[in-house]
């Protein structure tokens, strides 16, 4: 079965956290549109808001992400500044008392900011918007820079889940890209969120860097069940320096091969569930009481910016220099440089870069890729029926699908798709065959596997 996987591993295909991805996004909607979409929101209906700060204290050589390193405290508090002004806008063009469930500070590293700042901002947001008192806060944090002692501050501020991006713990590895934390700096991390009653944790892993192999991917499996978080992703190295300047700092003959690849992401799976964790869909864990491995069961588990969610409203606001937001209507990103963004944040704009209009063959395409990437099938016909679509809509789509049949990695039964276990790594080629923005010949995403 490895090479049924590894002769298809080498095309580039989005991760499908979006349907379109977000590397299709257009230059619609504009800014006037988007406040249209704003303003039809129901009260009654909660949404959630996502949080970007774009500047970590530390750079890691692997990182993709739109972020910045930063030293000085003014440009820190300049952001702050900004983004509580930007929620004041959004506030206004929205319906009042907008009921809020879950936010979400993603980033770089949120916890960049200082104290202070994460107060005021937590203060604006309770001011603006009604916050549920059972709503999920959620940090993502840097054990490097985090200062034991600012968990219960974090836990004054509500904030009741932390994802702490571990990747390995092999002191190689580390230094290959530039992230060098011991096991023991993390545990103790782990232990001041867990003495400030901050006890959802995730972690993220990471296969395929450099110098990596499956004994130290193993290992460092083995520490983070010592440490049991509740959920863990366990992503693979994506390699595109063409468009993180920063990954040119790796070596590329250090890096794993594609079968060497292969085998790091399935044995540490195994362990992983050997550990008991439940496999969720295509690169996240979770132990068995947890909110994914429920969603997973009542097929309720959906697929956003942040990885496999439960729980998590259909409208998400995103604030900060290129957030994105989801609403039904469709995508909208602001934009990515600071300057700008700020610029247009403080002359009463909201920051709109660019997004997409779903139309109505998105959003049955965009459920049929979700289906895959969340529960292993899909029912095409009915799916289509739903949106309003003849059953044989996809037939073509489903035709492509087929050259995936003869290699074991899926099932069609008519017009329903079924992908065996052996077929989960193949998760995002599958669902490509169902992407209508794609281009093979074209496309820059990372590698399937």
């Amino acid at each position: 079965m490895t090479n049924a996987i590894l002769k298809h591993a080498n095309a580039r295909v989005p991760r499908y956290t979006s349907y379109p991805p977000a590397t299709a996004f257009g230059t619609s909607p504009d800014e006037m549109l988007y406040r249209k979409w704003l303003s039809r929101r129901d009260p009654g209906t909660p949404i959630a808001l996502y949080l970007h700060v774009p500047f970590c204290r530390e750079v890691c050589w692997y990182c993709a992400c739109n972020m910045k390193l930063v030293r000085r405290e003014k440009p820190l508090a300049d952001y702050a500044a900004t983004l509580e002004r930007e929620l004041e806008l959004l506030c206004e063009a929205l319906p009042p008392g907008m009921r809020v469930d879950a936010i979400h500070w993603g980033g770089g590293t949120p916890t960049s900011l200082n104290d202070d700042s994460l107060a005021t901002l937590t203060a604006k947001i309770r001011k603006l918007f009604n916050v549920s008192p059972q709503a999920e806060t959620a940090f993502e944090l840097d054990p490097r820079t985090f200062a034991l002692a600012r968990a219960r501050d974090l836990a004054a501020l509500g904030v009741n889940r932390v994802s702490l991006g571990v990747q390995e713990f092999d002191a190689k590895v580390q230094a290959a890209v530039n992230r060098i934390q011991p096991f023991e700096q993390v545990r103790d991390v782990v232990n001041s969120l867990r003495d400030a009653n901050i006890c959802r944790i995730n972690f993220d892993l990471m296969y395929g860097l450099p110098f990596q192999t499956v004994e130290t991917l193993e290992t460092t499996v083995a520490r983070t069940l010592a440490l049991r978080p509740d959920r863990i992703a366990l992503f693979g190295y994506a390699h595109v320096p063409w468009a993180a300047r920063r990954q040119t700092q790796i070596d590329e003959q250090t890096l794993p091969g594609l079968e060497a690849r292969f085998d790091q992401a399935e044995r540490a799976a195994g362990d992983l569930i050997a550990g008991g964790y439940r496999r969720i869909g295509l690169d996240h864990f979770a132990l068995p009481a947890d909110g994914l491995a429920k969603a997973l069961d009542d097929q309720t588990l959906m697929r956003n910016f942040q990885g496999y969610v439960a729980d998590t409203p259909s409208t998400i606001i995103g604030v900060g220099s290129s957030s994105i937001s989801c609403v039904p209507e469709g995508y909208v990103q602001n934009l990515s440089e600071t300057g700008a963004w700020s610029h247009a944040v403080e002359s009463g704009h909201l920051p709109v870069k660019r997004g997409h209009v779903l139309d109505k063959m998105d959003r049955m395409r965009g459920e049929v890729i979700s289906h895959i990437m969340c529960f292993m099938h899909a029912d095409l016909g009915q799916i289509s029926q739903k949106h309003g679509f003849r059953e044989s809509v996809l037939d073509e789509e489903m035709a492509v699908c087929r050259k995936y049949e003869a290699d074991g990695l899926v099932a069609v039964n008519g017009r329903a798709l079924q992908i065996p276990e052996r077929g989960r790594p193949a998760l995002r080629l599958i669902a490509s065959c169902f992407d209508a923005h794609l281009d093979q010949e074209t496309s820059r995403h990372a590698i399937a596997v």
